[in-house]
């Protein structure tokens, strides 16, 4: 279980190297937004992933907001969800940024693999079809944005209750099984890259960082010493 205005706020000074003097940041976290149930390493990507695809749509400057909030949804509810969309609380992360924004077509393609307005060697546009991924895991995700207006992108993820006590001072945590196994971490956005390997590595992973897919072939026979014609499951 995570707080979501924590979450930020620990990613906080990380992005705001990431984004660069040229952009101003700022964040709008309500106190209520409450918590989640997610992976904090996926949940630090998604966050990761938006904010990279805002600061590249910002290269001239501009403004970038992060904010958090609670919302109540019910079947009725008039709101930019999917219409398999659950009714219930959600937690809601919104990125939104001032920068060159999509058209309808863009807009209409942005979560597919591989799909991207990067110029080629600028990425392989991977980013955003695996924040869809991992919000699908109970959530979902709305995107605004209008040419030369910007973007903003609210993630919905199911909110769940805090414990009883959690505002107390915290117990002591239970020992935790730490990994001990190697992973091939494949991701074309380098600060991505080395966040999620950051977080592997904390919880005890050996990692092995490729950006692209030939490169991790070849890491992959070297650490087996198998040939990837009989393909490796992944």
């Amino acid at each position: 279980m995570l707080d979501l205005n924590a979450i930020v706020v620990g990613l906080e000074p990380m992005l705001r190297r990431l984004i660069g003097e040229h952009i101003e940041l700022t964040l709008a976290l309500d106190p209520g937004s409450g918590h989640v149930k997610a992976d904090p390493g996926q949940l630090g990507q998604v966050i990761m992933n938006l904010i990279v695809n805002a600061r590249d749509a910002m290269s001239q400057g501009g403004r970038l907001a992060i904010a958090t909030a609670s919302v109540s949804l019910d079947e009725h509810a008039a709101s930019p969800r999917p219409p398999d969309a659950r009714p219930g609380r959600y937690a809601v992360l919104t990125v939104s940024d001032t920068g060159t924004g999509m058209d309808a077509e863009t807009q209409a393609r942005i979560f597919e693999p591989f799909f991207t307005t990067k110029e080629v060697g600028k990425g392989t546009g991977l980013g955003l079809s695996t924040v869809y991924g991992i919000v699908q895991s109970g959530g979902f995700i709305t995107l605004e944005s209008e040419l030369g207006r910007g973007t903003a992108f609210s993630v919905y993820l199911p909110s769940v209750e805090a414990p009883a006590g959690s505002d107390d001072a915290p117990a002591a945590a239970p020992l935790r099984a730490r990994g001990t196994e190697t992973i091939l971490l494949v991701e074309d956005q380098e600060e991505v890259l080395d966040f999620a390997s950051q977080i592997l590595q904390a919880e005890g992973y050996a990692v092995l960082m490729a950006k692209r897919g030939d490169e991790a072939l070849r890491l992959y026979e070297q650490h087996t010493g198998r040939s990837t014609s009989s393909s490796p499951t992944w």
